[in-house]
């Protein structure tokens, strides 16, 4: 097998390519997009065709490049039907296998630091190499994923690290989606015998005592990073849309210009979708409209100084309050064709429109 481990310095992000040399074919563990450039120029230096990629939870630290590689390549996306991401081209289930040339993969879902976190097992056909397991954020060298946000479960973590990956033979290979101190591997045996959360023995009370006692900043791309990554890493909403007759608006006695949700729903994908609710919000029991960018009201003014002020631009919040008030901000910084949902996601909900619920994101 040609086993290559890529890195995103910016990120601290592991992608990990793996080939068959016999028939060409490869696979790649979790693509940054901004790295897309290096791994199209490995990729065609080892004389290797992409054909899928595997993502091992929706990352909230970096933007993921498997849309992108997809629509450069034809390769196949990868992700756990718990991720909340319909964008993906295979939606495994717990213990799928899948097969590139004589590399065999068997999904396992490793929930806990997301619901939708997956680890996958990698052996060849035919090799006496002890097994590769790609575990995400789920279990890194001597560390796992957080789980005080972001749907995060410590005694659901417990469970899929001690059941998922150390039930795996000792010398399994461990090739985590992160490291921040240099390392770039361990072993299965390592870890139950060294990690200072999950090995030496450590109980499930243990366990999830630690982790309740962890102060942890929020990843710093996680409301750009969460919603593209939703969209396997192309955020459509973002894309400038086709120049069409712009909503009949509606002025409210405070200046604020409306859409219904009825027009909203309509017209889908004529103009740029911003939702400006807090990201616990907008991946809470309301949900969320597909395709939609996160943008939180307080950082709307600084976010969009780039943006081009001729777009049409639909504002959304939980009932319409901050969207109003985005809208008039908007307005104010000489965007032209603005307006806030009214009734927001409350009133999206009681019409029975589509939303994508509350998804789970890792960072």
């Amino acid at each position: 097998m040609i086993f290559r481990q890529l890195f995103d310095p910016e990120s601290s992000t592991y992608t990990y390519l793996l080939g068959d040399p016999a028939t060409g074919e490869a696979i790649l563990v979790d693509p940054v997009r901004d790295m897309v450039e290096r791994d199209l120029q490995i990729l065609s230096e080892l004389g290797l065709k992409l054909v899928l990629t595997l993502e091992t939870h929706v990352h909230a630290d970096h933007i993921a490049g498997s849309g992108v590689l997809r629509q450069r390549v034809g390769s196949r996306s990868v992700m756990s039907e718990d991720a909340g991401a319909q964008c993906a081209d295979v939606m495994v289930k717990d213990g799928e296998k899948l097969e590139v040339g004589a590399i065999r993969v068997e999904a396992r879902k490793t929930p806990g630091h997301t619901n939708g976190c997956v680890s996958y097992v990698v052996t060849e056909e035919g090799s006496s190499e002890p097994l590769k397991v790609f575990t995400g954020d789920a279990l890194l060298i001597r560390g796992c994923g957080r789980t005080d946000f972001q749907q995060g479960d410590a005694a659901t973590l417990y469970d899929s690290v001690t059941t998922k990956v150390f039930s795996l033979p000792d010398e399994t290979w461990i090739y985590p989606g992160h490291d921040y101190k240099g390392r770039t591997v361990s072993t299965v045996g390592e870890e139950k015998r060294f990690n200072p959360r999950l090995g030496g023995g450590k109980s499930k009370d243990d366990f999830v005592k630690i982790m309740s006692e962890l102060k942890l900043a929020q990843p710093k791309k996680i409301a750009e990073a969460v919603p593209a990554n939703l969209l396997c890493g192309l955020p459509q909403a973002a894309e400038k849309p086709p120049e069409r007759a712009w909503a009949p608006i509606e002025r409210m006695p405070d200046g604020v210009p409306e859409v219904t949700v009825a027009w909203t729903r309509e017209h889908l994908g004529e103009f740029r979708l911003v939702d400006v609710r807090e990201l616990e919000e907008y991946q809470g029991e309301l949900g969320h409209i597909a395709g939609s960018e996160l943008l939180p009201l307080g950082t709307v003014e600084a976010s969009v100084k780039d943006w081009d002020r001729e777009q049409a631009l639909v504002v959304v919040c939980r009932s319409g309050g901050r969207s109003g008030r985005a809208a008039k901000v908007l307005e104010a910084n000489g965007f032209k064709r603005v307006a806030s949902m009214r009734g927001g996601m409350l009133e999206w909900n009681r019409s029975a429109s589509s939303v994508v619920e509350g998804a789970p994101s890792c960072g």
